[in-house]
């Protein structure tokens, strides 16, 4: 990697502002709090972020190591095809200073070392978790359909075999893969497992290499996989994929969420809808935009040094979807290489980019290089000073292979000793150590805010009392002190990373072992307004060898507030609608606009005012196109088009719904679904089902042999359902987006598919595929817009 010249930083920092000057004005704002804290040679990151390291790094996970560098963890794949190399790595490591640049580290296992109970499996989909001293990695062995688990003393190795997690019986009615191991307040840990169709939790042992206990089935949906759980502000997040991962232009993934007030839920999306409901759900937080990123998904959670959370995720670029044939596997894998994008909370839901979806060009980076603080690696104390209590002058650095430099209080003091940066942060801060405490009576402590030693607010690990305890000094003034117990088994000699973040005269403590949002425990309070300045961070200590690594202040991030407007239809336009108030079948007469395709469907008929149409024994699919399609004209130019379906089936593939249709292999659908549950002998889930049909772009030539699905919001008896047509002239592409209500006021918006622009789409219906359901049309409207 180059350095960048200061005539670089200085026109990255310019884009970063016309960036920023073309924002909304909630995103404007998001980006003022931190910008002036930030370095110029990270003002900007662009997706891929793996581009030019690695060809593909599907299923990523993240962790900040204790050496203060960020660390990516892959699923097994070929890597680096671009550079000669045919075969595979197996759960590939990349490494990063800033989240945004990264370098390869290595991989977990290869062909000498890879335990031999895997048998030879590839391995997907790890998790990457710190604690109780070393790092703890979970993956995914498809070829036994368990979870296995290995440890290390450093995020690159060397890894050492701890066997399966799950037992050959896990107790859970699905794939046993996908997993992703979370720790409540507390102390309890849990893990996450379940692919196509069930996500389950489970109990785990103290050391976290076990399930134990009972398996509770905690979501369900059709293709659900790749759960991850994060915990805010009361409620647990359930993150999740749904959909195909793998299947080049045609992958319908997209990330959702529900959350809960239980690990084990029950979780609800933003609908109210139990995951657990056999529908497809709501709480969309990441989908295809239509920009050239397909099937965004099996994501992870990160966050920067202001506090702002990144999702950590793959997508498939539309340009180059397929990676060449790889030997010994018999089917072709998709390109997906790491994304990364700014995680929102708006009205107490995740989205990405406020609803924006995957990103392209040059974006804010994440704030990685703290405004005061440091990481001690360079072995000095040079930045700091130590002020207060007896121990001022015991402090040094000290080494070790996991955290490199380290400070460290190297005599017993009778009272605090305080070590203090020489730059100073913002009053609105994030403030974070790693810190430990060997000393029986010891104790650890961040300061989150310092302007000398009569004016502070630390917050400490304190051992003797065994807790988290802050305390708060104003001029003179002892303020007061707040006390949280900390977990029974908690490692004190182990390190853990405490982060503060002052928000006006509110501060908010958190406790954890790896910065995942899985914090042991917590504390909030209020704080005087004369305490909350700006100033130095530091870190304090009480007895010998009482350590702080990764100390970091900088402003705190300015949160998203208001979501990227929907974009609502436009006025109507009467020429391209139809509120079936004729008693014709439409596309029977003779000034009818609407022609069939292999039509009248049987059985259609006009009455109280809707189109009544059984289903048909007949498909729209692949190579068998034997249903009927009612189409009409679409207007020229962007347009909506609606219809409220009135449809209750009951039996599988039932399905009815809209279609902008060009011929029997290229259309974009949205119907009213029922599909089987894979590994559920006879249960059945109601989905909104998003798919398009046309050609594969990497066949020579292009065939008609691809379908893919994406599942939107959860449908009804009676459902809305909009598409919205627009035409990318830059990328010669027509874009669909999907959309779905259940009253006819509150929408979920789901993705975009795009097909290449080589004939008019035509407006249509269909009610399809298995007999016995009756589906009613109350009527098509077109929209401009």
């Amino acid at each position: 990697m180059t350095r960048r010249t200061s005539v670089t930083a200085k026109v990255v920092t310019a884009l970063a502002g016309v960036l920023i000057a073309t924002l909304p004005p909630a995103a404007q704002q998001a980006t003022a709090g931190a910008a002036a804290h930030r370095p110029a040679a990270s003002a900007t990151y662009r997706n891929p972020v793996t581009s030019g390291v690695v060809d593909t790094f599907p299923d990523p996970t993240m962790i900040r190591g204790k050496d203060g560098y960020w660390y990516a963890y892959g699923t097994q794949n070929p890597v680096f095809q671009t550079k000669g190399e045919t075969g595979e790595r197996m759960l590939p490591i990349l490494k990063s200073a800033d989240m945004a640049h990264w370098s390869y580290a290595g991989e977990v296992f290869t062909p000498a070392t890879q335990p031999a109970w895997h048998h030879g499996s590839r391995l997907w989909a790890p998790d990457i978790r710190y604690a109780d001293g070393h790092y703890t990695l979970y993956y995914s062995v498809p070829g036994k359909d368990t979870v296995g688990v290995a440890t290390a003393p450093t995020p690159t190795g060397p890894w050492t075999d701890r066997g399966a997690v799950l037992a050959d019986d896990s107790g859970c009615a699905t794939g046993d893969i996908d997993q992703a191991q979370f720790t409540d307040v507390g102390g309890q840990p849990y893990l996450y497992w379940g692919s196509y169709d069930t996500i389950c939790v489970a109990k785990m042992n103290d050391d976290r290499t076990r399930v134990e206990g009972t398996v509770t089935e905690v979501a369900q949906g059709r293709r659900m996989e790749g759960g991850f759980v994060v915990r805010r502000d009361g409620y647990y997040y359930l993150f999740y994929s749904d959909a195909g991962c793998c299947d080049g232009a045609y992958s319908g993934y997209q990330v959702k969420v529900g959350r809960a007030t239980s690990p084990t839920g029950p979780f609800t999306d933003d609908q109210g809808v139990d995951l657990m409901t056999a529908t497809s759900k709501g709480g969309v937080v990441l989908s295809a935009g239509g920009n050239g990123w397909i099937g965004p998904g099996h994501n992870a959670l990160q966050t920067d040094l202001s506090g702002q959370d990144w999702l950590v995720y793959h997508a498939i670029p539309a340009d180059d979807p397929d990676l060449d044939l790889v030997p010994g596997i018999d089917r072709q894998l998709s390109r997906r290489p790491m994304l990364i994008d700014r995680l929102d909370w708006i009205d107490g839901w995740p989205v990405v980019r406020a609803g924006a979806g995957p990103s392209q060009g040059a974006q804010r980076a994440p704030v990685t290089s703290p405004a005061a603080g440091g990481t001690f690696n360079d072995g000095s104390l040079k930045g700091w000073h130590g002020t207060g209590g007896s121990g001022t002058g015991g402090w040094t650095v000290g080494h070790e292979r996991d955290a490199r430099g380290f400070a460290t209080l190297g005599q017993n003091a009778t009272g605090p000793a305080y070590l203090v940066s020489d730059r100073s942060a913002p009053a609105a801060r994030r403030a974070e150590a790693d810190l430990r405490v060997p000393s029986a009576t010891g104790a650890a402590g961040l300061l989150a805010a310092y302007t000398g030693p009569d004016d502070y607010v630390v917050a400490w690990l304190d051992r003797k009392r065994d807790a988290l305890v802050t305390d708060v000094r104003v001029a003179g003034r002892d303020v007061g002190t707040r006390t949280t117990p900390l977990p029974p088994d908690f490692a004190w000699d182990t390190w853990h990373n405490v982060t503060a973040e002052i928000r006006g005269t509110r501060m908010t403590v958190e406790v954890s072992a790896d910065r995942l949002r899985d914090a042991v425990a917590t504390q909030e309070r209020p704080l005087p307004a004369r305490a909350v300045r700006s100033g130095p961070v530091g870190v304090a200590a009480r007895g010998a060898g009482a350590a702080a690594d990764n100390v970091a202040a900088t402003a705190l991030y300015t949160p998203v507030t208001d979501r990227v407007p929907d974009p609502g239809p436009g006025r109507l336009l009467p020429a391209y609608s139809d509120d079936f108030g004729s008693t014709a079948v439409p596309g029977t007469t003779a000034d009818s606009p609407w022609s069939w395709v292999r039509g009248p469907a049987p059985g259609v008929t006009m009455a109280d005012g809707a189109l009544s149409w059984p289903t048909q024994g007949g498909e729209l699919h692949l190579g068998t196109n034997t249903a009927s399609v009612l189409t009409r004209d679409a207007p020229r130019g962007d347009y909506t088009v609606q219809t409220r379906l009135r449809f209750d089936p009951g039996r599988s593939n039932q399905q009815a719904g809209m279609v902008l249709y060009g011929t029997d292999d290229r259309y974009v659908k949205l119907v009213h679904a029922v599909l089987p549950v894979s590994h559920t002998d006879g249960k059945l889930t109601h989905v909104t089902e998003f798919a398009k049909e046309g050609e594969r772009p990497t066949t020579t030539p292009p065939t008609p042999v691809a379908y893919g699905p994406m599942f939107g919001g959860p449908p009804a008896g009676t459902l809305w359902m909009r598409l919205s047509y627009h035409a990318d002239t830059a990328r010669d592409e027509t874009e669909v987006r999907a959309a779905t209500s259940t009253d006819g006021v509150h929408w979920v918006r789901t993705g975009v598919w795009t097909l290449p622009t080589v004939s008019k789409l035509r407006i249509g219906l269909v009610a399809q595929n298995t007999e016995g359901a009756v589906a009613r049309f109350d009527y098509v409207r077109t929209y401009r817009g």
